[in-house]
């Protein structure tokens, strides 16, 4: 598959759905993809792209960035605290705000700079030991702690349990977001992001059909 093939699925995703051409945002997540892979989508004229960790963004991305103009970096993997100063200079958007202490760090960094990421909080939706997220049952309150703590908080975002049905996660995050007057949800990957858009994402994360298999590092 290539970037054209999947750009062609999201506009007719957004036509099936209804909605407006253009207004879905694809995120290429480039992690652990080799520079030259990386270089082949930029050239292609895309913007936006998602990294995992600090470091490795840190190792790839300013390079890039002084060679192509315009480049929007999204952080979509977990965040340390000790990582935060990093990833505020670095990224344009966090997806993974899922924690009081981490909230409290970027708000104090976002004051001490005067500026801050664009921010979407992560819920949980399926509830799951070993993944980072907000339980949907504490989302209102921490979103709520998140605003009054002048973060700004654009949306929403989900990874749903790899075997249940998507869609009714996707459905959960879209309801969270909806009674807390949040429009940004960060939902669907390679494998279903065509059901994220039909029940509203404005962020689709999608990696190895934009570049391949992933290369460990």
């Amino acid at each position: 598959m290539s970037l054209q093939d999947i750009s062609d699925r999201i506009s007719k995703a957004e036509q099936n759905a209804g909605r407006k051409p253009g207004e879905v945002t694809l995120v290429a997540v480039s992690k652990v993809q080799p520079d030259e892979r990386v270089k082949a989508v930029l050239n292609e004229g895309h913007r936006c792209f998602g990294e995992n960790r600090v470091q490795e963004a840190e190792s790839k991305w300013p390079s890039f960035k002084q060679h192509f103009d315009g480049v929007e970096l999204h952080l979509i993997g977990p965040l340390q605290s000790n990582k935060a100063r990093a990833a505020m200079a670095l990224f344009d958007v966090i997806h993974t705000l899922d924690r009081p202490k981490l909230a409290t760090t970027l708000a104090r960094i976002a004051q001490e700079q005067g500026y801050c990421p664009e921010m979407f909080v992560q819920v949980n939706t399926g509830e799951e030991e070993q993944k980072a997220g907000v339980l949907p049952a504490d989302a209102d309150k921490f979103i709520q702690e998140c605003l009054g703590l002048d973060l700004p908080v654009k949306g929403l975002m989900c990874i749903p349990p790899a075997h249940e049905e998507a869609a009714l996660h996707f459905a959960l995050l879209a309801k969270i977001a909806a009674r807390n007057g949040l429009v940004g949800l960060s939902m669907g990957m390679s494998s279903d992001f065509e059901k994220a858009i039909a029940l509203g994402a404005t962020h689709i994360r999608v990696g190895s059909a934009i570049f391949g298999d992933r290369v460990p590092a």
